[in-house]
C-alpha cells in the first residue's frame, strides 16, 4: 500500500498507529531514510514494530523527537549522496539509551546525556532497547568554519557532568518544546543559540581532551586493540590485559560505563563487522562461514547463535534481506 509522506511544514508528525502491523516496520525504514537522507534503518527481528517522530525546524537546525521500538541504524559510504548537505547529528536520549559509533570510538549514553556524530562520514547508532530520543541536526559547516577539529569529539559523551554541555541539551529540549508557536525570525535565532552553544560545549570537550583520566585513556587503548584485532579468535579479556600490560581488574574498571563490559564489547564489535559485510555488496559473494571465520568466530554454531541473539533472525536470513522491509 502506498506509504504516507512526511508534510513539508516547520511541524510535521508520521507514525505507525494507524498502519497496518505488517506495513509499520517499512514504513518507519522509509521515513528514515526520507528524513535522515539515506540512513537505513533495521528492527531486532521484533514482529510488531511500532514508533512515531515529530520533527519542528528552527531555521536550518532541525530537531525530531523520536518514540520507537528497539532498533539500530546504520550508514556506509556508499549512503552518502555528493550533492546532500553535511549534518553534525546529536542524539538525547530522555529514555532509553544510544550507542553511536564512529571513527574507530562508540559512545553509550543515558537520559541527560548526549553524543554527536557526522551525517558525511560511515556511523552507527545502536537502540537496544525502546526509546525516546531527541535527534537534533546542525548543518556542519556552520561548526567547521570556526576552526574546530571535528573529528577527534565525535562519538563522545558529553552532558553527563554537567556544565556547557548540559546547558546546550537543556536549550535544545527546550526549543523543541517552543519551537512550533514561534515565528520564523525567532526560529532561525533559536537555531543560532543551539549552534552557539553546541560550539561552546564541544570546545569544552576539546580543552578536556589532553586531561582524560587513566581510565578513560584506557578504555580509548582498549577498543583500539579490539578494532585491529577483530579477526584473532585468541582475543580475550586475558589476552587484552598481557597485550596493554594491565590488571582484569584495570579492564572490568575502565569499561564500568558500558553496558556489556569488556567481553560483550568485543562480542558487540564482531557481530556488528559481520553484519556489515552482509550489507556491503562488495561482499556477496563471500560466504557466510568466511566472514564469520575473518572476524574472530571459531565456531559456526556459537557465531549463528549470538548473531541471532543480538539481531534476532539468522545469519543467512539477515543477508538474504528478509528483517530489512524498511532497510531497502
Amino acid at each position: 500500500m502506498p506509504l504516507p509522506a512526511p508534510p513539508l511544514r516547520r511541524s510535521s508528525t508520521v507514525s505507525t498507529d494507524e498502519l497496518p502491523v505488517r506495513d509499520r516496520a517499512g514504513a518507519w525504514g522509509e521515513w528514515i531514510d526520507r528524513l535522515f537522507s539515506g540512513l537505513k534503518s533495521h528492527q531486532y527481528g521484533d514482529l510488531d514494530f511500532q514508533g512515531r517522530m515529530t520533527t519542528v525546524h528552527a531555521g536550518d537546525v532541525v530537531l525530531t523527537r523520536l518514540e520507537a521500538q528497539r532498533h539500530h541504524v546504520s550508514r556506509h559510504p556508499a549512503q552518502i549522496r555528493a550533492a546532500e548537505v553535511g549534518y553534525l547529528k546529536i542524539v538525547a536520549p530522555w529514555v532509553g539509551c544510544a550507542g553511536v559509533g564512529q571513527k574507530g570510538r562508540e559512545a553509550w549514553v543515558t537520559p541527560d546525556q548526549w553524543s554527536i556524530y557526522d551525517t558525511t562520514d560511515s556511523y552507527a547508532v545502536a537502540n537496544p532497547v525502546p526509546v525516546e530520543h531527541l535527534i537534533v541536526m546542525l548543518p556542519k559547516d556552520r561548526l567547521s568554519e570556526r576552526g574546530l577539529a571535528l573529528d577527534p569529539l565525535m562519538a563522545r559523551r558529553l552532558g553527563g557532568s554537567g556544565g556547557i554541555a548540559r546547558v546546550a541539551l537543556e536549550t535544545m529540549r527546550s526549543a523543541y518544546r517552543e519551537l512550533p508557536g514561534m515565528s520564523d525570525a525567532a526560529a532561525r535565532g533559536v537555531g543560532d543559540a543551539i549552534t552557539q552553544f553546541v560550539h561552546l560545549a564541544m570546545l569544552d570537550l576539546a580543552g578536556h581532551a589532553t586531561a582524560v583520566t587513566q581510565r578513560e585513556a584506557l578504555r580509548e587503548r582498549i577498543k583500539r586493540h579490539v578494532g585491529e584485532h577483530l579477526a584473532d579468535p585468541r582475543l580475550s579479556v586475558d589476552t587484552l590485559a598481557l597485550a596493554l600490560n594491565c590488571s582484569r581488574r584495570q579492564l572490568y574498571n575502565a569499561f564500568g560505563e558500558e553496558p556489556d563490559g569488556v567481553a560483550g564489547y568485543i562480542l558487540r564489535r564482531r557481530i556488528e563487522a559481520c553484519r556489515l559485510a552482509f550489507e556491503d555488496p562488495a561482499q556477496q559473494r563471500r560466504s557466510i562461514t568466511d566472514v564469520a571465520l575473518a572476524h574472530g568466530f571459531s565456531s559456526m554454531a556459537h557465531f549463528s547463535r549470538v548473531f541471532r541473539a543480538q539481531l534476532g533472525v539468522a545469519p543467512s536470513d539477515y543477508r538474504r534481506g528478509e528483517v530489512l522491509p524498511g532497510g531497502g
